[in-house]
């Protein structure tokens, strides 16, 4: 029996003195083909040029898929996400089966949570059992601006980080006795500091610095976990380079923050939480009768970033999406009540206030701001009142809105009501209120190991 084998070997082709087939041995003897000889230059140029433009070619149709992937993920995820069943397992992040039932404008109240039953449960015990120390300070502290809370009502962009503090000192969670905290709060107020003359945006990073190094020398509580069981809570975007010179502050502390991206270094999630930005209202919640949302789509703010220019480039001249950079004829309240969605779109950051603007009066919000780890996103399910959006599809933008039913618009709208009471902040708290949503954040990130 014959056997032709040809090996290359150091550009030659050659035949092989053995061959194993079956446990038989054959034994053949090394030749070198002039055939061979001739082949052998030319299959290594031809390998040289094959396999790169290969791999090129590989490269290539990776990227498309991954592109084609993700805008096809946002753009179809909202629209089947209201028809289809959802199944779930049993905790906060997982659900038992569910399905969205429309009778009228009415939905069932699981769908705005990922399990209403399992948060109802941990939120009584959260309520009931949580403890949290705050590091004292007294009036008389040069830096009692920085470290006390607020004597008045907190308003503003950043109103947020002064509303925490405040309802939490006067609230059941505080404890004076370190012994029973589960978590230790650091009250310094980031916006304050950046306020202070003495301190400013130049020195916040050193004031950091020096404040965790002086409760880590008076007090032991810091030194027991090395920060982990510790957090503070800042809304302005100077809170995540003020860390920089405390680097356990943040890799082990809990970073309760506005500017909460998954793209950012100093932000780590589930470790980390998300604190919504609260620009507060006064009054009750509007009224909706008089108003008819005939806009498609509503954006108003300055070009502070690619993203926004790149709206403004597809939509800035468009009859049903409205992109304003500049004075706005009505005021920004009516724009709001006159539109079925209203945009967020990333700025500096991925935070604004607009997205509970939206809620606030009643318009289903666009989040356009990739890595964007969202609000309570660990109880709320966003996709059942919000509409996510790829920066990469704001091309598509005016397609995917209209390409939600008016059933499923209704639905979202729905939702968007029933959750806007987990975005407002109230001097004396009300129970689900964004003051009780960030406890349960805290309560779900505490240590189940107590150092002694």
């Amino acid at each position: 029996m014959h056997f032709k084998v040809l090996l290359y070997q150091m550009d030659k082709w050659l035949y092989p003195s053995s061959l194993n087939i079956n446990g038989s041995t054959y034994i053949l003897e090394y030749a070198v083909t002039s055939e061979a000889q001739g082949a052998a230059p030319m299959a290594s140029v031809v390998m040289f040029i094959l396999i790169p433009t290969g791999l090129s070619v590989v490269s290539c149709l990776f990227i498309l898929f991954y592109i084609s992937f993700t805008s096809n993920f946002f753009i179809h995820s909202h629209q089947t996400h209201l028809t289809f069943n959802i199944s779930f397992v049993g905790n906060p992040m997982i659900h038992t089966h569910t399905h969205v039932q429309f009778n009228g404008n009415h939905v069932n109240d699981n769908d705005v949570f990922h399990d209403r039953d399992a948060f109802v449960d941990n939120y009584k015990e959260m309520n009931r059992s949580l403890k949290i120390y705050v590091y004292p300070h007294q009036k008389d502290d040069p830096f009692s601006n920085v470290l006390l809370a607020v004597d008045f009502e907190p308003g503003g962009n950043y109103a947020s980080e002064s509303y925490f503090k405040k309802v939490l000192k006067m609230s059941h969670f505080i404890t004076r006795d370190p012994s029973n905290a589960d978590l230790f709060f650091l009250p310094f107020s980031i916006a304050r500091l950046r306020h202070d003359p003495r301190v400013g945006i130049n020195g916040i990073k050193d004031f950091i610095k020096s404040y965790i190094f002086n409760i880590s020398h008076e007090y032991p509580y810091w030194n027991l976990t090395n920060g982990a069981d510790h957090f503070y809570v800042a809304c302005h975007s100077i809170g995540r380079f003020a860390m920089e010179k405390v680097v356990d502050v943040k890799i082990n502390v809990i970073q309760v923050v506005c500017t909460s991206s998954y793209f950012v270094s100093a932000y780590i999630p589930h470790k980390d939480a998300s604190l919504p930005q609260i620009w507060p209202r006064l009054g009750g919640n509007p009224d909706f009768a008089p108003y008819k949302r005939k806009k498609l789509g509503f954006f108003a703010g300055s070009l502070n970033s690619p993203v926004r220019e790149k709206l403004l480039e597809w939509w800035g001249n468009d009859s049903d999406i409205f992109v304003h950079s500049g004075r706005l004829e009505r005021s920004y309240t009516e724009e709001l009540l006159g539109s079925k969605f209203c945009l967020h779109v990333k700025g500096f950051e991925v935070n604004t206030a607009r997205i509970v603007d939206a809620l606030f009066y009643g318009c289903v919000p666009v989040i356009i701001a990739n890595h964007y780890d969202l609000p309570f996103a660990d109880i709320l399910d966003w996709k059942h009142f919000s509409v996510i959006v790829a920066t990469l599809d704001i091309p598509l933008l005016k397609k995917i809105l209209q390409g939600i039913t008016q059933q499923e618009y209704l639905v979202l709208q729905s939702n968007v009501l029933k959750v806007r009471e987990h975005f407002q902040w109230h001097v004396s708290p009300i129970d689900f209120d964004a003051f009780y949503m960030v406890m349960y954040e805290l309560w779900l990130r505490r240590s189940s190991l107590r150092l002694q």
